[in-house]
């Protein structure tokens, strides 16, 4: 009996084979015509207030864990508010704008062409100011504690080195957006196995383990918006002498992420990648 699970996507289709699901086209790459649609911008939005309230409640558990014991919320209270709010607004922005929170993120679905580059620009800028906004409201409800403990901003912790700093950063978001593209893959829909309620669950979790292996290395960032925010309202030279790191950090780890559940978990053409590649169907099938 054949196997009907069995799914090719790269290359030339194999007759014999039955495809059990249709494999999403790649997004368009440029399309103004949605800056007049409202979806958009209720997206944008969306984003926006999503990662206001990440960094409202990350950053207010990082700063309630530099309180002396016993208020502070230690390490893991850290890392699981950090998780669980990943996980809480994934669930409630999903089906609004994909439920990106973090720019990085955006970045890897980019590259992976899962939405335009006017839309996750568009993203990107609300998640910013959204960062901005979260850590001003730790700051108005906890002025003195924001000042002296530094705001919950990412720098590499003493006894670390830049070049540790920048792996850690890469591994943890590298980690992150290869469960998002896997728990969002189109196969999980075909077979059946996909519960959209349970999506945002995987994502939360790798979150929270992220922290945890993070946290003594750079305080973890593995988001732009989540480490830019805080440095900009505290805004001291020791908020922005590593600031680099967690952008650069991120956007490798994620664009890795992408290329690797592209072409290797799921074998898809190079058209489902941004950047120019080698199309699989030039490659012999037996070094596929």
């Amino acid at each position: 009996m054949e196997d009907s699970t069995h799914v090719k996507t790269g290359g030339e289709s194999d007759p014999k084979v039955l495809k059990d699901y249709e494999e999403p086209e790649p997004h368009v790459l440029w399309d103004p015509t949605e800056l007049r649609k409202w979806s958009l911008w209720r997206a944008a939005i969306a984003e926006f207030i999503a990662t206001l309230l990440f960094v409202y409640v990350g950053v207010g558990a990082a700063i309630g864990n530099g309180r002396s014991s016993p208020d502070g919320v230690g390490m893991l209270g850290v890392a699981w508010s950090f998780g669980a709010t990943i996980f809480v607004l994934v669930y409630c922005t999903a089906g609004v704008s994909g439920g990106h929170i973090n720019p990085a993120v955006t970045l890897g679905l980019l590259l992976g062409r899962k939405l335009s580059v006017l839309r996750a620009f568009i993203y990107i800028v609300a998640q910013m100011l959204g960062g901005i906004c979260g850590a001003g409201f730790v700051k108005a409800l906890q002025k003195t504690r924001f000042q002296v403990l530094g705001g919950g901003t990412n720098f590499v912790s003493e006894g670390f080195t830049s070049g540790a700093g920048l792996g850690a950063e890469i591994l943890g978001t590298f980690i992150l957006v290869y469960v998002v593209y896997s728990a969002t893959d189109a196969k999980l829909k075909a077979r059946g196995c996909h519960v959209p309620m349970l999506t945002p669950l995987p994502i939360g979790l790798a979150v929270f383990v992220v922290h945890l292996v993070t946290i003594p290395i750079t305080g973890c960032g593995i988001n732009p918006a989540r480490s830019f925010g805080p440095a900009v309202v505290w805004n001291h030279d020791k908020a922005w002498d590593d600031q680099w790191i967690f952008w650069v950090g991120p956007f490798i780890g994620a664009s890795l992420a992408a290329a690797y559940h592209q072409f290797v978990i799921r074998v898809l053409s190079g058209q489902h990648f941004l950047l120019p590649t080698v199309s699989l169907s030039t490659i012999p099938k037996s070094q596929q």
